[in-house]
Formats: structure tokens, sequence, C-alpha cells
């Protein structure tokens, strides 16, 4: 089954290469936290900063939108969790504000992205039918939504 955006490789996704990057960003901050007290919140900022990217690659092999879509909603959630350990490593003196400020402009800077990506898909979906029963002209109904499939390829590159 070919990818239905014609984007089978995730690294190519700009939004999964913002994302990694703040995953990388997050290890080299979380690493700079010193102190036992610290490890769970060290953990903690990893693991949510790893799994926005994580649930991107995870939602992209599902080969749909929805399923896609489903995965992108988590990729969000994770980010949020990010930006709340963000937060109290800020507000405990943990880290830097600079380092804050900057790590929270590429959580923003990741989030929008995720809420643009899930907007393109929710308006390339086909609209729900109101006739729950196979019509006649349910063969011309799947010709139309392969070309509404074919028409939204390349969106996920400009994302």
């Amino acid at each position: 089954m070919p990818p239905f955006f014609g984007v089978s490789d995730f690294k190519k996704l700009r939004v999964w290469r913002k994302a990694h990057a703040l995953a990388l960003n997050t290890d080299r901050l979380a690493a700079s936290i010193r102190g036992a007290r610290y490890a769970g919140l060290r953990s903690q900022m990893t693991r949510a900063a790893m799994s926005v990217s994580a649930n991107i690659v995870e939602g992209r092999e599902h080969k749909n939108e929805r399923e896609f879509a489903r995965f992108l909603g988590y990729a969000l959630a994770s980010s949020s969790e990010l930006e709340n350990h963000l937060l109290v490593a800020r507000d405990l003196r943990a880290i830097t504000k600079t380092d804050f400020d900057s790590t929270l402009s590429q959580v923003i800077d990741v989030r929008k992205m995720l809420h643009g990506l899930l907007a393109k898909l929710s308006n390339s979906k086909p609209s729900p039918s109101t006739n729950p029963v196979p019509s006649p002209s349910a063969g011309s109904e799947k010709r139309a939504a392969g070309s509404r499939q074919q028409s939204s390829k390349g969106v996920l590159a400009t994302l």
C-alpha cells in the first residue's frame, strides 16, 4: 500500500526534524541538571521530548490519516507535558532562564507545526456520509476519495 501523502520516509517531515532537534536539545538540557533530587525531572523531560518525535514516526507509519492524526494528538500532549516539566525546572532554578526560553520556543514551534498538520489532515478528509447504506454510486465516491487522497500528496513535505 503506498503512503497516503507520498512521503514514506518520516525523516523528510519538517515537523519530525524539528521535534527530533527538540529531543536532542532537551536531553542536553536535562543532562545539565545536577543533583539526585532532580533525577525524576531529568527522566520525565527527556521521555516527554522523545515522545513527541516518536509519536510522529509511529503515526506516520500507520499510512492512514485518521491514525496519523491520533498519534499527532499524542505528540501534542507530550509537548504540553514537556512544557510543564520545563516550567517546573525553571521555577526550581534547575535550569537557566536562557535555556528555558530557548527550549520553550522550540516546543511552541513544534506545537504550531503539529496543529497545522492536524488542520491539513482534517481539511483533506472526506465529509461524513449522511447515507450509511451503499448506493449505486458508491464506486464513483471511492474514485472521488482516491482523487482527494492524490491531491493531498506533498502536504507533509511542507510541514
